[in-house]
């Protein structure tokens, strides 16, 4: 818990720091941040052109980690500035550990034991671009389906990001 509170007052302190710089609401080209959720780790997101962007994610999650590519189709919602919704699709590499706080626990396999996992992975969610600030705000559900490794569907993938815009 005092670990969660260290990492809000962490981000709030960069968050109100990095206030004073500008981007173009919704506009910005590559982004780069954190991302929490059961999978935790780094994203960074790119817009090719159009509508357009790819997403990589590196996070961790089971004593191991994954690594996922994404491509995404960003819809403005015009209601609201900076606000858009998005869907996409991409795959994801990894390792997980054999431990038993996982749901995938095989008691017949010793506690070192590693999954190699490849998969397909889907995205939906909602961005929010501060207008005139270089952050985006991202929260998402990212379901994936295991090919390898601990094979089959795993629905729980749901994250909040947040991104300071480079460019």
């Amino acid at each position: 818990m005092k670990n969660q509170m260290k990492k809000v007052a962490i981000l709030s302190a960069v968050f109100l720091a990095f206030l004073s710089f500008e981007i173009k609401a919704q506009n910005y080209k590559t982004a780069i941040g954190i991302r929490g959720g059961l999978y935790n780790g780094l994203t960074i997101k790119h817009f090719t052109g159009g509508n357009k962007a790819i997403e990589g994610l590196l996070a961790s999650r089971w004593g191991g980690f994954n690594i996922t590519g994404l491509l995404e189709f960003d819809n403005s919602i015009s209601d609201v500035d900076g606000l858009s919704w998005f869907y996409g699709f991409g795959g994801h590499i990894g390792s997980w550990g054999n431990n038993k706080s996982a749901y995938f626990y095989d008691p017949n396999q010793p506690d070192t034991y590693r999954y190699t996992i490849i998969g397909l992975d889907g995205i939906l969610g909602l961005e929010f671009t501060i207008p005139n600030a270089p952050f985006a705000f991202q929260l998402d559900w990212k379901p994936v389906f295991n090919l390898s490794g601990y094979n089959g569907f795993i629905g729980d993938g749901g994250a909040f990001s947040i991104r300071y815009a480079i460019k």
